[in-house]
């Protein structure tokens, strides 16, 4: 288990067309009820977070996990990253894993997924990322979307029409996942790019909490908590009480306001009419 990054109540990112975004964050991991180690990994530390899921036994998944989000965390601290970034972190991470003798050797490998603020078209937008089946959630208007496609068994099986998607959580091969970063291969990772927007929600978690959370559960706890940090402790105590049978990781990201430079001054949109807002 590596974390890398604190919670933050209010923290400022001027990107590179002079647009400011402020952002809110916490994350949290735990081992759960049933497993002796935690192999989750995370970075939350803008412009990057992201959370890994380790595989390949204890000592190998928290390795791989961990050199995944070791490389997101040099861009810590920049205004902005895309997407030639985050593959060129992935890729130098799979060769730091190739360099973990007596620990991989039998194959390593995780998952990842995550969002990091960038521009498209000039505009502020999250580069959203994922390989494997770590999810990236967006709540906005009441509204929950998973903005990730899982790179999985029983999501194939789910777009083929084969089985519902509640057949899918209880299927017995929902954990197994069809793309990792690791196992000698090149990491592929999907991308959506989506807008920033002041009121909106991000969740980022590993399959540690869907494994006990229905979509609905987790729009509930993301509803009733504005502050991220009571949003992500409410989840993850929620996760564990449902079973925790797995490594559990949570960040939740609130986008408190975004000021775009305007030639006749600032123009600040916000949730509530110049109040700061959260979903």
């Amino acid at each position: 288990m590596t974390q890398i990054g604190n919670g933050n109540a209010r923290h400022r990112v001027t990107l590179p067309d002079g647009t400011q975004v402020t952002l809110a964050w916490a994350a949290i991991t735990d081992t759960g009820l049933r497993r002796e180690v935690n192999e989750d990994s995370y970075v939350a530390q803008a412009p990057v977070f992201a959370v890994a899921d380790g595989m390949g036994g204890h000592a190998a998944g928290d390795f791989a996990s961990a050199a995944v989000v070791t490389r997101l965390a040099e861009h810590g601290g920049k205004s902005a990253i895309g997407t030639p970034e985050i593959d060129a972190s992935l890729h130098r991470a799979v060769q730091d894993m190739g360099r973990g003798a007596g620990v991989t050797d039998e194959g390593s490998g995780t998952t990842v997924t995550g969002a990091a603020i960038g521009t498209i078209s000039d505009e502020p937008a999250w580069i959203v990322f994922n390989i494997g089946d770590s999810r990236v959630y967006r709540l906005v208007g009441g509204v929950l979307e998973q903005l990730t496609v899982d790179h999985s068994i029983v999501q194939e099986l789910v777009d083929a029409g084969q089985i519902t998607r509640e057949e899918a959580d209880t299927h017995p091969h929902s954990n197994v996942i069809t793309r990792a970063v690791g196992f000698h291969e090149a990491p592929i990772p999907d991308y959506r790019a989506i807008a920033v927007e002041a009121g909106m929600r991000l969740l980022i978690c590993s399959d540690g909490l869907t494994k006990e959370l229905t979509s609905y559960g987790i729009r509930h706890f993301l509803l009733a908590n504005q502050n991220a940090e009571k949003a992500a402790a409410q989840l993850v105590d929620a996760a564990l009480g449902n079973g925790g049978r797995d490594n559990v990781t949570v960040i939740v990201v609130d986008v408190l306001k975004v000021v775009r430079p305007e030639p006749s001054g600032d123009l600040e949109l916000d949730g509530e009419g110049g109040e700061s807002a959260r979903a």
